[in-house]
């Protein structure tokens, strides 16, 4: 039966013609298993993962391989992107059986879940004797797997969660920014060795805290090494190396998204000319290449072509001299580090821009022409889910972007984004995880969902003004603190009312991306500033007291909790701007306050558009104050005005933007 024909995930469908009797994650899996009285096989993976199609062509498209899975299993193939809360209670087994852990997860699992054998990637020859070799213990000997399983289930429900302290204060920042730098890489940025990962929530915390050298190194490198595509923008997952000169290949939607929004931060606290152009090639690549007709943004694009890895992407110096000619193919070998020996696999070379061009035309028509070049290659393949919590990570970093460096069509595709979102994902109070050419899955969404778009939506709303994305964000909010709260002031990743795993998965420390619950106290923080909650604001400062256990010797893994704990220590800063629409006064006003390099800044835009006649100054009315910190903030005269406020408390107002600077620099 191919029952992952009607999947919208494009890993499942990946799938739906292998030999393998898959099943979808599902009741109907576990009921078969039970009827059969046979162990569950799980394989999870993701579109965009080399080595889950390594595995898929070596052995699920293996007939033999598949008669041994179909006779002795039923076989469940998991999008992890999808079910991140089922990934994660494996993963945990998986890491706690091996030590290790990765993808394809492979799993051997009761009827019931419980799972009693664990790895990754197996070569065919070793996954037929292990699928033999289950098979023979689960008929000869029944307990013991039982019993296994059973053992897994308790411990892994039996671990205690990451103990909680204070609120972390300024002693507790300045731990960790220490801790940071015993595995900074000062020769060339990042931390620890290879492989290296984009540092993305770290390099916000340092960005906010002031601290230049790590961050701009880092930040540096990683823009002319060869993660980053020197031809098209864009970054690749991670560097296998600790120079980041040979990239994994795939490029993830979370990963531009965080670093699209870390180089327009860098450029407004001094990065100068390099982190504008990151910025904006990235942007620009995420609209170019993963923008999907609907207007939301495709999870990834793999990391093979052709079914090789990084084909599309590298280049030789004879390649270089046939679309260049002699001359500017031996200027642009040189240039972009393109050797006769190669950087890569098998005398290729992956394009490296180690020190900026001296002739910058020349180097524009060379990297034309190559960019036209490489678009004749067979191109990777696309995973075109929309994924809610990614998707609200590129709505704040396009809308800001936008905002910063005046494109105004940025800002419109974080809308169009947005605007997806609330017509496909939201349901009433709840949010769906993925969709796929406009139609919803099934999937319930999960913390970081929640989160992030309503960090998204925050953002959106500072730039646009428009109180509709605020509302939802705050619906979205409730929603969190109603369903995801535990009793200590955390956040479970999966709500109280959701599809019930042998392990509810709870997990406070960041990753590929925030932490929901960092994400969620993120979030939270901007509400309450915005709105004068306290509530929200409790709940962002409860949900905080991880990062103080985590600060002094593990602050790489909570990085976007720092980065939400240096704002709530900053105020945050609020800036309520008003004045009419259509005055350029305004736009002024509001521009400068969304280029301030002030951590956790929120920005309220209200229109000023009736009048107090005891003054004769424009008032926001009472009942349209929303949020409350418009409320009260009226023109100087008339003149549009700026409030520079922390905790509701308002400096006299500006009106130039002179003023306002002054005032934002002065906080």
């Amino acid at each position: 039966m191919n029952r992952l024909k009607d999947a919208t995930s494009p890993y499942l469908l990946q799938h739906a013609d292998n030999p393998v009797d898959w099943h979808p994650w599902g009741e109907e899996a576990f009921a078969e298993a039970r009827r059969r009285d046979v162990p569950l096989l799980i394989s999870v993976g993701y579109s965009a993962c080399h080595w889950c199609h390594v595995m898929a062509h070596e052995s699920f498209e293996d007939a033999e391989t598949a008669r041994l899975m179909n006779e002795h299993f039923v076989n469940i193939k998991v999008d992890r992107e999808e079910r991140p809360d089922v990934d994660a209670v494996y993963m945990g087994a998986t890491q706690a059986m091996t030590h290790q852990g990765g993808w394809p997860m492979t799993v051997f699992a009761t009827p019931d879940g419980h799972p009693f054998y664990c790895g990754t990637y197996f070569p065919r020859p070793h996954f037929q004797r292990l699928l033999t070799e289950v098979h023979n213990v689960w008929t000869g000997d029944r307990e013991s797997v039982l019993k296994q399983g059973a053992k897994v289930v308790e411990a892994l429900n039996t671990h205690t969660t990451l103990p909680s302290g204070p609120l972390p204060g300024e002693e507790t920042l300045r731990q960790a920014v220490h801790n940071l730098r015993e595995s900074f890489d000062a020769a060339s940025g990042g931390f620890g060795g290879a492989p290296k990962f984009p540092p993305s929530m770290v390099l916000e915390f340092l960005l906010r805290s002031g601290e230049r050298e790590m961050s701009g190194k880092t930040l540096d490198a990683m823009a002319r090494g060869g993660m980053y595509d020197q031809l098209g923008g864009g970054f690749a997952r991670y560097s296998v190396d600790a120079r980041w000169v040979v990239p994994h290949f795939e490029k993830m939607l979370y990963d531009n998204a965080l670093l699209l929004r870390v180089y327009t931060h860098w450029w407004k606290a001094g990065g100068g000319e390099l982190a504008r152009r990151i910025a904006l090639e990235t942007a620009d690549w995420l609209l170019r290449e993963l923008r999907t007709p609907e207007g939301g943004f495709a999870s990834a694009l793999d990391a093979d072509s052709e079914g090789v890895e990084g084909k599309f992407y590298v280049w030789t110096p004879g390649e270089l001299r046939e679309v260049l000619g002699e001359d500017d193919g031996r200027w642009a070998a040189g240039l972009l580090e393109v050797t006769p020996t190669g950087t890569f696999e098998h005398g290729t070379s992956v394009l490296q821009l180690l020190r900026d061009p001296e002739d910058q035309a020349r180097y524009a028509d060379v990297r034309a022409r190559l960019l036209a070049a490489r678009e004749l290659r067979v191109r990777p393949g696309r995973d075109d889910k929309v994924v809610a919590s990614w998707n609200g990570l590129v709505i704040a970093a396009l809308a800001e972007t936008g905002a910063v460096f005046e494109r105004p069509d940025l800002v419109a595709a974080a809308t169009a984004a947005a605007e997806l979102m609330a017509a496909t994902h939201v349901r009433g109070d709840r949010l769906l995880r993925t969709s796929r050419d406009g139609r919803a899955g099934k999937n319930a969404g999960v913390l970081e969902d929640y989160a992030n778009l309503a960090e998204g939506l925050i953002s959106l709303y500072g730039v646009t003004g428009e109180p509709r994305w605020l509302r939802l964000a705050g619906t979205l909010l409730d929603t969190v603190l109603a369903r995801f709260s535990d009793d200590d002031g955390g956040f479970y990743d999966t709500a109280d009312d959701a599809e019930r795993l042998f392990q509810r998965p709870q997990d406070p420390t960041d990753n590929a991306t925030p932490s929901g619950q960092y994400a969620a106290a993120g979030a939270l923080l901007s509400y309450g500033a915005l709105t004068g909650s306290t509530r929200h604001r409790e709940a962002a400062q409860a949900a905080l007291g991880t990062v103080s256990v985590l600060a002094a010797g593990h602050a790489r893994f909570a990085g976007w909790g720092l980065a939400v704990a240096r704002a709530a220590l900053s105020g945050p800063v609020e800036v309520a701007v008003v004045g009419p629409a259509d005055d350029p006064r305004t736009a002024a006003l509001h521009r400068e306050a969304l280029l301030a390099d002030v951590p956790g800044l929120v920005v309220a835009l209200g229109r000023g558009d009736t009048v107090d006649r005891g003054t004769g100054d424009a008032l926001v009315p009472r009942e349209a104050a929303f949020p409350a910190l418009l409320e009260g903030r009226g023109l100087v005269g008339e003149a549009p005005a700026a409030y520079v406020c922390r905790g509701f408390t308002c400096r006299m107002p500006v009106t130039t933007v002179e003023e306002l600077r002054a005032e934002l620099m002065g906080g």
